[in-house]
């Protein structure tokens, strides 16, 4: 349609500027036709020297016979012959314009020879130009599409290694406390009961990294569940975890209670422990402090959960979604990419940072339906 359209457009230009040269022909024509019926020439040499002179589009006078006598604005030194192929060319162009004046007395009509023209350079150019347009947008199409691809590829190659290590990242936990409670109990053969509850809990964590990936990978399963119930299970395990990795972090649930979402438990349970997670890692300072809010407005439940860490430059704000940006020396770039996904794929959900200040913290925004 756009192609079409710019054709159609440089084309109706193009008409309108050769039906203005026609007309200037045939003026000029009917000037030449009247200085004819004078006795002396030097009018018809006026006109020739001092008006047609001064045309910038070709132009050839031929006689009645279509024998060219004058030409104007083609290359030096052309023959008869050669003016003849010129002639033949502007004809298919543009109809010649008849040079006639009638006898005051007897009322007869006297062909006096045509005025042949031609387009003029104005003209050739905006013929081309829609072409050299098209070939412009084509470019233009080309290097996007080439990087798009790059930039769609790279992005694959940053989902592979991050999901790669995103997953060693999920199994490590669990895996290295089996391995200890495994050791503990060879050295410790006496207090195997009190270690197989532990052990218990490392292997229904282990299940349920292995759900949280195959749900990823599927269409997600939706029920009806209590959010405050899935947040509070999430606050708890983080707690437990927080004086392992040496964080002196304060966990503050103030969300609201019985309130039931549609959706998948088990990824939004990963959603919001992934954030908070984040949150954890963003504070470096003894007193740290994470707030879990929520509130229900129409069809919709806001959950906000705000830090007092090192905060997120305000350019960041939606690159921290991408797969493969990270603000961590060694982070990989995948855990709020999964989130996103979570979030607005799987559950038509929204989240965003909705602020955030360098040294003061952040706050990051979930939107659920109901």
């Amino acid at each position: 349609m756009l192609i079409v359209s710019l054709l159609i457009y440089s084309q109706s230009i193009v008409n309108k500027l050769r039906n203005d040269n026609k007309e200037i022909v045939q003026l000029y024509a009917e000037i030449i036709a009247a200085t004819v019926k004078d006795e002396s020439d030097a009018n018809l040499s006026f006109v020739f020297d001092e008006i047609i002179k001064k045309v910038r589009f070709p132009l050839i006078y031929s006689d009645r016979n279509h024998q060219p006598i004058y030409s104007k604005n083609f290359p030096e030194d052309l023959n008869q012959n050669q003016l003849l192929q010129y002639q033949r060319t502007m004809a298919e162009q543009n109809s010649p314009i008849p040079l006639e004046y009638i006898d005051s007395k007897t009322n007869i009509h006297f062909n006096i020879g045509y005025l042949y023209f031609g387009d003029s350079i104005l003209i050739k150019r905006l013929q081309w130009l829609p072409f050299l347009e098209i070939g412009a947008v084509a470019i233009f199409i080309i290097l996007g599409f080439a990087g798009f691809t790059l930039i769609r590829n790279s992005e694959k190659r940053h989902i592979w290694v991050g999901m790669a290590r995103e997953t060693a990242h999920q199994l490590g936990t669990p895996v290295s406390a089996l391995m200890g409670w495994i050791d503990i109990m060879k050295s410790n053969p006496e207090k195997i009961d009190d270690m197989l509850d532990e052990m218990s809990i490392d292997l229904k964590r282990l299940e349920q990294i292995v759900d949280r990936f195959s749900k990823m990978g599927s269409e997600a399963k939706m029920d009806s569940f209590d959010l405050s119930t899935v947040i509070e299970d999430v606050l708890v395990y983080l707690d437990r975890r927080l004086p392992s990795i040496g964080k002196n972090v304060q966990l503050n649930n103030n969300v609201e209670k019985s309130v039931s979402i549609n959706g998948n438990k088990i990824l939004v349970s990963w959603a919001i422990e992934n954030i908070i997670k984040n949150a954890i890692d963003a504070i470096d300072s003894n007193q740290g402090k994470i707030e879990i809010e929520s509130k229900r407005e129409n069809k919709y439940v806001f959950i906000s959960i705000s830090d007092n860490g090192k905060g997120i430059p305000r350019k960041d704000w939606k690159n921290i979604f991408r797969p493969g940006f990270s603000s961590k020396a060694k982070g990989w770039g995948m855990g709020l990419s999964l989130v996103k996904r979570i979030i607005e794929e799987i559950h038509s959900g929204k989240i965003e940072v909705i602020d955030s200040a360098e040294g003061k913290g952040t706050s990051i925004q979930i939107l659920l339906p109901l």
